[in-house]
């Protein structure tokens, strides 16, 4: 870890300004790293392309030059460890002020206000009552697992009549504009759904009725928005023969070839083993439902504020995640808020309500790991590395080199989120464990019911109100 101390001031509404200072040594070696780096790329005589010493880098670009270079790349790394030895959990970007440039010798002073998590008192956290439903599979969930089956299986026949919405077609078309061909308009053995909305709006629709054989024109306008964009507003025509007209064939729901591919020998066997699996499904998101209601029973009981630059900021965070999130499934966020025609910033501010819940369970979390004294041994790490070292498309790893890892990242200090991350699920479970569950119809009546102390909020009683309720 890099040598930085800090000192915090709280400047209240969750947010806190840092002064941060960084050893002089670890500056110093910044500023070699930065003239090492430099001179990769330097070309002084008497020295080989890529080899120019550290020194001579210094003398060559000057002092400023070069520690300017290493503030910048070392910046970031400073500012983690300083939350880091601060022990704050930052919410947002933070406004970084840097002094000046250091002289050697000496080290580099910075500071920067952010928002922090919030911090939550603590109401009844144990025996809170939560809502949790049954598992319950209806005979058209099932009817519809076993539609979704026969339509894997489904076969094209030819048929010799006009085609209707919901047939297929086999085309050869080129399409043209003011007459003339345009690239990317042409295709042969094109195999279509008509009424799928897959090409251009109107084009589907102007081969309701063509029989095999039949040629048609089809006219149609790209919209203004079209992904191509010099076809984008366009009027185009399209010479279209039609090949083949096709319907599409459903196997039966007691033929043979739907019943094995659902791995079963019967039919009441397939839809005994349907039901066994959404009940399977079902129950865990119940869980997952009632893990996050009983979170959200305790925050409701916390008194937490949230203030509205923070929540803003929260909802930042998460749109940057999300970003992350759609990069990784190879689709740039700018194609997505183009998609949903919105932006940025209509986005996170959509998002402030789930952000201010975040942070409210995030406080009482924090407040519960407090109040229980919750830690997170080395093997609950360990553990967590290998359930992380084990999921599909990763490396697996020994126990020793998770240790190795492990080890270096304690050395590091890039261990605490990992450690915060386990001491969370353990607050939630311990909740969970004091939570008692009650059917939902029950939930729904005490929801129903009044008290006198609501009273005060509105003029007369709409629900009914019950003696010690």
């Amino acid at each position: 870890m890099v040598p930085v101390q800090t000192t915090t001031k709280d400047l209240g509404d969750s947010r806190v300004r840092v002064e941060a200072e960084v050893a002089a040594d670890a500056v110093e070696g910044a500023v070699r790293d930065a003239a090492a780096q430099l001179g990769r790329d330097m070309k002084v005589d008497g020295f080989r392309e890529g080899k120019v010493p550290p020194q001579v880098v210094l003398q060559q670009v000057g002092r400023t030059a070069v520690v300017d270079e290493a503030v910048r790349h070392a910046l970031p790394e400073w500012y983690e460890e300083a939350v880091r030895e601060a022990g704050i959990a930052t919410v947002g970007s933070p406004d970084l002020d840097l002094d000046a440039l250091p002289d050697k010798g000496t080290p580099l002073a910075f500071s920067f206000e952010v928002g922090v998590r919030p911090t939550a008192t603590l109401g009844d956290y144990k025996g809170v009552e939560v809502a949790r439903r049954e598992p319950e599979v209806g005979d058209d969930e099932i009817q519809a697992e076993i539609d979704r089956l026969r339509e894997s299986l489904a076969s094209l026949e030819t048929v010799e009549r006009a085609a209707a919405s919901g047939d297929y077609v086999v085309l050869d078309f080129t399409g043209s504009i003011a007459d003339e061909p345009f690239e990317g308009g042409e295709a042969r053995g094109f195999l279509l759904e008509l009424g799928s909305g897959r090409l251009v709006e109107g084009f589907e629709a102007q081969l309701e009725g063509a029989s095999a054989g039949e040629q048609r024109t089809v006219a149609v306008t790209f919209p203004g928005d079209y992904q191509a964009e010099r076809l984008a507003g366009q009027q185009a025509s399209f010479a279209v023969t039609v090949k083949e007209v096709k319907q599409k064939r459903l196997p039966e729901v007691d033929d043979d070839v739907v019943i094995e591919a659902g791995g079963c020998e019967s039919l009441d066997e397939l839809r005994s083993e349907i039901r066994d699996q959404l009940s399977e499904s079902q129950a865990e998101a119940i869980e997952r439902d009632f893990r996050e209601a009983a979170v959200e029973a305790v925050a409701a009981r916390a008194t937490v504020e949230v203030p509205h630059e923070l929540a803003h900021a929260k909802a930042h965070e998460m749109w940057q995640v999300t970003a992350q999130r759609l990069r990784g499934q190879g689709l740039a966020p700018e194609q997505y808020l183009q998609m949903t025609g919105k932006t940025e910033e209509d986005l996170v501010t959509e998002s402030e309500g789930d952000a201010e819940q975040a942070l409210r369970h995030e406080a009482t979390l924090t407040a519960v790991i407090e109040a229980e004294g919750i830690e997170v041994s080395e093997d609950e790490l360990l553990d967590a590395l290998r359930q992380a070292a084990s999921q599909p498309g990763t490396p697996g790893a020994s126990d020793k080199a998770l240790r190795r890892s492990l080890k270096k990242a304690r050395a590091r200090g890039t261990d605490d989120a990992l450690r915060e991350d386990i001491a969370m699920r353990r607050a939630v479970d311990l909740i969970v464990e004091h939570t008692t569950a009650i059917p939902a119809e029950q939930a729904s009546a005490r929801e129903e019911l009044w008290t006198p102390q609501q009273e005060a909020r509105q003029e007369a009683p709409q629900k009914i109100w019950t003696p010690g309720s």
